[in-house]
């Protein structure tokens, strides 16, 4: 890091509290400066030694602290972003509703840094309709959601609502302070577009309880349909089998989706909904072959050792698409590389765009703890021509951004 950030680190009062103090310790091995506000309900979970000890800085509880420095003000001005982790159901409320009656509330409202929140509750009230409108409401103000994720819960619950984990707080906190500067006036550079987005991955019927499959999430797609409506889009996405946790993300955005299972029905709505579009990003992971025969009924094991599955072709949307190229309408697409090395998925990349000259292809690794269902991800970004325009690092929204700055570009003729 070219230089020390000021960051402030809200905690307000969830079990989930005992991820922060990793999040505060990478922030200060970073050589960030790194300042603690802990909710009075947050110090039951972690107490002050422990704030004070990994921040190496006092812990701030309360406005009636240091009244002469205005602390209450001056800890917002000065800071060049603010991270909420945990950020329970009743501090999103407050945040929606702009009540400061706490340290934490004033310092957020007297600041212009960017705002990063990390949700953490049970699954009934991150889906609750209240906190769904919470949700949205922050998300049109720019406030950068991480998470929550999808996992084991207090007690015996599993299900969407688990704080995402220090390293992808870490990292989109650190994204959205370095990015302040470029993201002020880009924030709305997509203003008049409509994107459409394909996302998750489709599911090809071998009878009426199995199918074959892949392992999309959909992280990526709704991360750029998140960013594209952040930056002032006309956002559609056409989902495919979505975990809960971006389904939740494009719920609490209000964002347009349309629901789709196989490749054969994501086709058609792209059929549908592309004539449309100034903007088609085909991020869902489309099924290659699908049963040529889907049985009607449960197929029985019986006797025999095995099940002769005869696969078809499914339609290339992609390869469409850009077959018929409509003046005015820009097309990215995806490649999912199993790669060795980035030398090796630039080629493999140049060979699709070879086969598919999308005006922008954007290709990455996947495999092991790779790509699929990660927070993280890493692409490369290829013109029409072949040319490696950039390449990127980091979070999933680091991705989306990286890939709708070469949109922007590409809409505006740099």
């Amino acid at each position: 890091m070219s230089r020390q950030l000021n960051i402030v680190v809200g905690v307000a009062g969830g079990i989930a509290a005992y991820k922060t103090i990793q999040v505060v310790r990478e922030l200060v091995l970073g050589g960030h400066d790194v300042h603690v506000i802990a909710t009075d309900s947050a110090l039951k979970f972690v107490g002050a030694p422990t704030w004070e000890a990994l921040s190496r800085n006092p812990l701030n509880t309360s406005i009636f602290d240091d009244v002469a420095a205005v602390r209450h003000v001056s800890m917002g001005q000065e800071a060049d972003a603010i991270v909420i982790a945990p950020a329970t159901a009743n501090t999103i409320a407050k945040l929606a509703a702009g009540i400061a009656d706490d340290l934490l509330g004033t310092t957020v409202l007297a600041s212009r840094a960017p705002l990063v929140i990390a949700p953490a509750m049970h699954t009934e009230m991150w889906s609750h309709p209240a906190t769904v409108a919470n949700i949205a409401t922050l998300r049109e103000r720019g406030v950068i959601i991480v998470g929550p994720d999808s996992g084991r819960l207090t007690g015996d619950d599993i299900g969407p609502g688990r704080m995402s984990e220090p390293d992808a707080i870490t990292a989109a906190i650190i994204s959205a302070a370095t990015a302040r500067e470029h993201a002020e006036p880009a924030a709305r550079d997509l203003a008049g577009q409509r994107i459409l987005i394909t996302a998750g991955g489709t599911r090809e019927a071998i009878d009426p309880v199995r199918y074959v499959a892949n392992h999309s999430s959909g992280k990526q797609g709704v991360a750029i349909a998140l960013a594209a409506l952040r930056r002032g889009a006309d956002v559609t996405v056409i989902a495919a089998n979505l975990d809960p946790g971006p389904a939740a993300d494009l719920r609490a955005a209000e964002i347009t989706t349309v629901p789709v299972t196989s490749a054969a029905d994501l086709a058609r709505e792209v059929d549908r909904l592309a004539p449309d579009a100034s903007v088609v990003v085909m991020a869902a992971a489309v099924a290659d072959f699908t049963p040529a025969a889907p049985a009607e009924s449960k197929i029985k094991k019986g006797d025999d050792d095995g099940l002769d599955l005869h696969l078809v072709r499914t339609r290339d949307v992609l390869a469409d698409l850009v077959a018929h190229p409509v003046s005015g309408r820009l097309v990215v697409g995806f490649a999912a590389e199993t790669a060795s090395s980035r030398d090796e998925l630039v080629e493999l990349a140049r060979a699709k765009l070879a086969r598919k000259p999308a005006d922008l292809l954007v290709a990455n690794r996947v495999g092991s703890g790779l790509g699929f269902g990660t927070d993280d991800n890493a692409a490369v970004l290829l013109s029409s021509t072949g040319e490696l325009v950039a390449e990127v690092s980091g979070t999933k929204r680091d991705v989306a951004d990286a890939i709708l700055d070469q949109l922007a570009a590409l809409r505006h003729g740099e």
